[in-house]
C-alpha cells in the first residue's frame, strides 16, 4: 500500500523558498509531483527533489517581480514576517482578515 503524504503547509498560507529569496502564498498542492516531466528535467541534478512529497503552487514573490511558482515541501518554511503579498492575482483568490492571515475567498454560485 503506497503512503499518502499529509501537506505541511494549508492553503492561504504565506510560505519562504528555503534556498532562493522569493514567498509566496499557497493556492494549491499537489500531493506528490504533478507537473510535465520536461520542468523535472529543467531542476539541475543536485537540486531535484522527489516527486514523492507534496508540491506547492504558489502566488509568489521576489524583489523585482510576482510570479506561479511550483515548489516541493522541502524547499518551504513558513514565512513568519507578517508581511503582506503584494501578487496581483492574491484578491481574486483570497480575502485577508484582521489578523493578516490570507482566507480562502467564497465565490458566489449562481
Amino acid at each position: 500500500m503506497a503512503k499518502i503524504a499529509v501537506a505541511k503547509f494549508r492553503l492561504g498560507q504565506v510560505v519562504r523558498h528555503r534556498g532562493s529569496a522569493f514567498r509566496g502564498v499557497v493556492f494549491d498542492i499537489d500531493p506528490e509531483f504533478a507537473n510535465t516531466e520536461e520542468f523535472y528535467q529543467s531542476i539541475p541534478i543536485a537540486a531535484r527533489p522527489s516527486k514523492d512529497q507534496p508540491f506547492y503552487h504558489l502566488l509568489a514573490e521576489n524583489a523585482e517581480s510576482q510570479y506561479v511558482a511550483y515548489v516541493c515541501e522541502q524547499n518551504l518554511l513558513p514565512d513568519l514576517t507578517g508581511e503582506p503579498v503584494r501578487h496581483p492575482q492574491l484578491a481574486n483568490m483570497f480575502d485577508q482578515d484582521e489578523a493578516g492571515s490570507y482566507r480562502w475567498r467564497a465565490r458566489m454560485m449562481n
